[in-house]
């Protein structure tokens, strides 16, 4: 059965292959590129892990958790000069939805300032001063323990 479909195509079989006059040649890439998949939505896996991502609700602290921030970032001011090594927990609102995430950054502080609000790390990292949550470190510690 195999022979008799070979001997069906004998008449065109060995006919050189046909080279358009008109129409330059494809590349095979471009010949591979017609039997690719087909996404018929584009976006659509980028809109559907974007949904599913977690995002974090920020915390509205008391007034004396405020306050207890507020008296640390003072305290922070005064020791500059030491050169503190802090922990400032801080949340970082989502760009594209509702929450974001908390961080915790610990280095040393290289300048509160006050005029746009932000606590500027010797690395570089700008932290907005109302999206601090906590303020911590050895420095709060000692004296955390001179007052029990």
């Amino acid at each position: 059965m195999a022979d008799r479909k070979i001997e069906d195509y004998q008449d065109i079989i060995n006919l050189p292959h046909y080279v358009s006059k008109n129409r330059p040649h494809m590349s095979m890439i471009d010949r591979a590129a017609q039997f690719s998949p087909f996404a018929a939505l584009t976006g659509y896996d980028a809109a559907v892990k974007e949904t599913a991502r977690l995002t974090d609700q920020r915390v509205e602290l008391n007034d004396d958790e405020r306050q207890k921030v507020s008296d640390r970032l003072t305290m922070l001011q005064s020791c500059l000069k030491e050169s503190p090594t802090v922990e400032i927990t801080y949340f970082i609102p989502d760009e594209k939805k509702a929450g974001g995430e908390y961080s915790t950054v610990t280095g040393i502080v290289k300048k509160l300032d006050e005029f746009q609000r932000l606590i500027i790390m010797m690395d570089g990292t700008k932290i907005p001063i109302e999206e601090i949550i906590d303020v911590g470190g050895a420095m709060f510690r000692s004296i955390e323990d001179s007052f029990a």
